[in-house]
């Protein structure tokens, strides 16, 4: 008898202050454009009205942008590490669920940039032997990902089939 698999979301939410991040990572992209567009709406008044236009073009995407996107992409990652493999989902639009026997890891990194730092979060990265490329975790508390990089470390190192 053909047994009934189903595929659950893995288990672990990345950490709340990932919403933060996102939200700063998202207002850093979104402003630059309307504010550029707003200053010469202030500063050239013969194309103020063209400037208005394109202030507010700019302005409203981004800041829909930065409104949906943090709190969507929070609903969608996740994470979980098992004996047998690394699962990872994450996206927002196109969103992707990957899993990861822990045979076939090759190397795990972490990786905090300056706004991660400011929110004391990490992200993951888990090289496989895929094509696929590595398996990111972002946005999980940085204290909890080095507790995981030392566990798939030990655990990798005692897994006795090669990753490549």
């Amino acid at each position: 008898m053909e047994e009934d698999v189903r595929l659950r979301p893995p288990r672990h939410r990345v950490s709340s202050r990932a919403v933060g991040w996102w939200t700063l990572q998202s207002a850093l992209f979104a402003v630059p454009l309307p504010l550029t567009f707003g200053i010469l709406w202030a500063c050239i008044p013969p194309t103020r009205e063209i400037f208005m236009w394109l202030t507010l073009a700019s302005l409203l995407p981004g800041l829909l942008y930065a409104a949906v996107m943090p709190s969507w992409r929070y609903r969608v990652h996740r994470w979980e590490v098992t004996d047998e493999a690394v699962y990872a989902a994450s996206g927002w639009l196109w969103q992707q669920w990957r899993v990861v026997p822990l045979s076939r890891v090759q190397t795990v990194d972490t990786l905090r940039g300056p706004l991660q730092q400011m929110f004391k979060l990490s992200g993951v990265t888990v090289t496989t032997a895929s094509a696929s490329g590595a398996v990111k975790i972002k946005g999980i508390d940085h204290q909890l990902a080095d507790d995981l990089v030392a566990h798939l470390a030990r655990f990798t190192q005692a897994t006795p089939e090669d990753a490549t």
